[in-house]
């Protein structure tokens, strides 16, 4: 019995091995196309689009690296090639001054979604509906403008606004889920606010909001979300630059992952497999090798 049982442990041992050789190799292949870093900021949108990219990536076989940083560090990412690629650059105005800095070293693919918008939002029970209406109110206000994250091109944006229409306000610095929360908060009280805005975002679809006009148009006319990518990645990994290059939705599209985000018991991650496993034509239409 002691041979038997001697017998039997080996041959579970084998098995084990061989299993583990299985798994390992498997594993091996999952990521033998390589690894793929994608940078992105902790915006809503961001948060939406770069998983859903992550997630398509990782179907095609390769291992992704997702990075949050700041706005700044995500373009000098790709720019010095430590990065291979962002889906994040809100263009021609917003990230004006970072792709300015970077363009020569960098590879720009285009639009990945039209339609953005970027300025001042109040709740649509707010009776003004121009920045020129701000200082008029601001007590109201309480000199305050919410703002997100500092290297942020809107930000910047609404430093410029606060000067060019003489605002005798404070831009207060945050993030876009504090930004977020203050909006929230206000709204459940009945509040003025005033917060530095984006579309699309989820809060359009949770609230009745509008943007302030803005006559001196410095935050500029409705903009894109652009793909950016690292030079030389076409000749290195030309799967991941067609995909890339063809990566394009609706601001439907990220809103249903944003929204979607918000839910309880869930993650980014999951959110964005459930995106692409109920879109699967899309997907294929942005995997389709270009001539």
């Amino acid at each position: 019995m002691k041979g038997y049982s001697r017998f039997i442990l080996l041959k579970l041992l084998t098995l084990l091995l061989i299993f583990s050789s299985v798994v390992t190799a498997a594993e091996v292949k999952k990521a033998s196309k390589g690894l793929v870093t994608l940078v992105y900021v902790e915006w809503s949108s961001e948060i939406a689009s770069t998983n859903v990219v992550k997630t398509i990536l990782e179907e095609l076989g390769y291992k992704v690296e997702m990075l949050s940083v700041s706005a700044a560090a995500m373009w000098q990412a790709v720019a010095s090639g430590d990065a291979d690629a962002h889906v994040a650059a809100w263009l021609p105005s917003t990230h004006a001054h970072y792709f300015k800095a970077v363009k020569d070293k960098v590879e720009d693919l285009g639009a990945n979604l039209e339609g953005t918008k970027i300025g001042l939002v109040v709740p649509a029970y707010v009776t003004i509906n121009s920045i020129e209406e701000l200082n008029a109110n601001k007590d109201k206000f309480q000199s305050k403008i919410i703002g997100i994250d500092p290297g942020a091109g809107l930000m910047s944006k609404t430093e410029m606004v606060i000067e060019e229409y003489h605002l005798n306000f404070k831009l207060i610095e945050g993030s876009g889920a504090t930004m977020a929360a203050a909006l929230k908060e206000a709204i459940r009280n009945q509040q003025w606010i005033v917060v530095t805005g984006w579309t699309p975002h989820w809060k359009f679809s949770r609230w009745q909001l509008k943007y302030l006009e803005d006559p001196k148009e410095i935050y500029g006319e409705e903009e894109f979300i652009g793909t950016i990518v690292r030079k030389g990645l076409r000749e290195d990994m030309p799967e991941v630059y067609n995909f890339l290059d063809n990566f394009h939705w609706t601001a439907a599209d990220m809103e249903k992952v944003m929204i979607w985000n918000e839910e309880p018991n869930t993650t980014p991650e999951k959110n964005a497999q459930r995106w692409v496993n109920e879109n699967p034509d899309k997907v294929k239409k942005w995997l389709t090798f270009n001539d």
